[in-house]
């Protein structure tokens, strides 16, 4: 009865450790209106264990649920600055920046003034 009892526990032990494999982060992306955000959450959803992505305008803030198992951070800040836009820890290329849209040109100061009114 005792080693019925070990077993069961050890095994439930296992299937709750198991089923935490998903992790809840927040980056801070660069951009300034919707189509930016359209661009944002594409480029992380489309990254591989991604299962949540959604970008703030006002805050830039990205916030994500992935699956530590199939993804990291580093690997979706990579997705985001292939397609133009500038994480706080990983920035775009100017040959990636230039692909954004003209009103999507984050790093013009004009521009982001534009997206304040």
């Amino acid at each position: 009865m005792k080693k019925a009892l070990t077993v069961l526990v050890l095994l439930i032990a296992a299937v709750t450790f198991a089923q935490d494999k998903n992790a809840k982060a927040s980056l801070e992306v660069d951009g300034v209106c919707m189509m930016c955000k359209d661009r944002i959450e594409k480029a992380a959803i489309r990254t591989k264990g991604v299962k949540s992505a959604l970008w703030n305008v006002q805050t830039h803030e990205l916030k994500l649920i992935y699956d530590e198992r199939k993804t990291n951070l580093d690997s979706i800040r990579k997705k985001i600055t292939a397609v133009g836009h500038d994480t706080k820890e990983l920035k775009a290329t100017d040959e990636a920046y230039n692909t954004v849209h003209a009103c999507c040109r984050y790093r013009d100061i004009e521009i982001v003034d534009d997206h304040k009114n």
